[in-house]
């Protein structure tokens, strides 16, 4: 902002008003443009208008102009907050207004989409998808505790912190009941902790490896074959349902693997066949016909 292109002065020499015609020796005048008029006819036609008070800036005001606009210096406020701006940095706005510096910062500043304030410049802020928060303005929607910069999960337009999320959303392990917050497994239609869907023997975890079930327990190849598996009365090996010969025969108070129930004297293979039983040993229908 500078001063009008005009001066004022008291008249020493013979002139008359440019417009009035009335003498200026001896009286206030102002100068514009190359010409000399009274301080009334300056004011009715020449003075220019305050644009903030839309009056006429007199001969003995202080006038302030910035690209083709004039204030009163007294007018040239900030319209926000009302600090003069004589002499401070601005900025001209919408509507001819001007604005101080920290106004200006404040009004273009993003807006806190907690509490709704602008966030300047220092402020601690979250971004998410474009939204922005003050740090402390970022709270869980269950318990209400600030989220800050803290790990959090966003549910439609809402926000858990991890504990809310777990007790709220998050699905009961089958074992241990506590929530499963990453990882897990299922096993028919049931959730587990990983750690928690292990072999009852060794221990081990069986995500992803073959198991057994049996009664609610679980069970790993090598334990099933160790601890729990039938012995085959033929080879004596565990019959475990995997691999080779899964059929089993069963017969009083044994079981063998179906490619081990077999003819003791010819050795002919007995599944799903007649069998006879002489003597604890299993034999075809013919051979015994043969002892």
């Amino acid at each position: 902002a500078g001063p009008g292109s005009y001066s004022v002065g008291t008249m020493s020499e013979r002139f008359d008003c440019h417009y009035c015609r009335d003498p200026l020796q001896g009286k206030k005048y102002v100068q514009k443009e190359g010409r000399h008029c009274c301080v009334k006819c300056f004011e009715n036609i020449c003075a220019n208008t305050c644009i903030e008070c839309k009056k006429p800036i007199g001969a003995d005001s202080k006038e302030l102009h910035f690209k083709n606009r004039y204030w009163h210096d007294s007018c040239f406020k900030c319209f926000k907050c009302y600090t003069s701006l004589v002499n401070e940095p601005f900025m001209l706005r919408e509507n001819n207004k001007v604005w101080c510096s920290n106004c200006t910062a404040a009004e273009d500043a993003p807006r806190c989409k907690g509490c709704f304030k602008p966030i300047i410049a220092g402020d601690q802020n979250v971004e998410y998808k474009k939204m922005v928060w003050h740090k402390d303005c970022f709270t869980c929607s269950q318990c209400k505790q600030v989220i800050g910069s803290g790990s959090f999960f966003p549910k439609g337009d809402d926000f858990y912190c991890v504990s809310c999320h777990e007790h709220k959303f998050a699905k009961t392990c089958a074992k241990c009941k506590n929530p499963i917050t990453s990882g897990g497994l299922t096993y028919q239609e049931q959730p587990w902790h990983s750690e928690c869907f292990i072999c009852s023997n060794c221990k081990r975890q069986l995500g992803g490896k073959r198991f057994t079930a049996v009664e609610d327990q679980f069970y790993c190849v090598e334990c099933y074959k160790d601890c729990v598996a039938k012995k085959c009365a033929g080879c004596k090996n565990p019959i475990t349902g995997f691999g080779r010969g899964t059929s089993v025969v069963n017969y009083e108070d044994e079981s063998w693997h179906d490619y081990c129930f077999k003819c003791t004297r010819c050795a002919r293979a007995l599944a799903n066949k007649r069998f006879v039983c002489h003597n604890g040993k299993i034999y075809c229908a013919e051979c015994p016909k043969r002892l």
